[in-house]
């Protein structure tokens, strides 16, 4: 589900509402999702933020809304030159910092549960996550999880 044209390298945003809006923008225009995907991903956030600290160490966010927003399933992978602040997943109240965002796109409501633990799978892996974060070309970021 994740496509190359959907990689974002190196990026500058000072909130995720940001990141979430130019990526939805980007995914609308493909007709990935609605015209109503960011607003909701932005609104779910709010209530049920997604940001996650790895080991103490890294900091990711995996924004996502209901599947009535989505025309068809995509992945989008954004980092981050300076890092931003997020919502706890765990708890609400800590802010964490992430230079990694990835913004889910699911058409299919029984995937998602699915496709959210690949990724918790993948996420535990900080070696991989700092090579992300260090690759210079959306084809090697594609071609490193394309192999997990």
């Amino acid at each position: 589900m994740l496509q190359k044209d959907l990689i974002f390298l190196n990026e500058e945003y000072s909130a995720i509402e940001d990141v979430i809006q130019h990526v939805g923008q980007v995914m609308k225009e493909k007709n990935i999702v609605k015209d109503t995907y960011s607003d909701a991903v932005i609104d779910r956030e709010k209530i049920l933020p997604t940001g996650l600290s790895l080991s103490g160490q890294y900091g990711i966010a995996i924004p996502h809304t209901d599947s009535e927003h989505v025309n068809e399933s995509a992945i989008a992978l954004i980092t981050l030159k300076n890092p931003i602040n997020v919502c706890s997943m765990i708890n609400p109240d800590e802010s964490i910092s992430v230079k990694i965002v990835m913004l889910l796109a699911i058409h299919d409501p029984k995937q998602q549960v699915v496709i959210l633990k690949e990724l918790m799978g993948l996420f535990k892996d900080v070696d991989l996550l700092k090579k992300i974060e260090n690759t210079k070309n959306p084809a090697g970021v594609f071609d490193l999880l394309k192999i997990k």
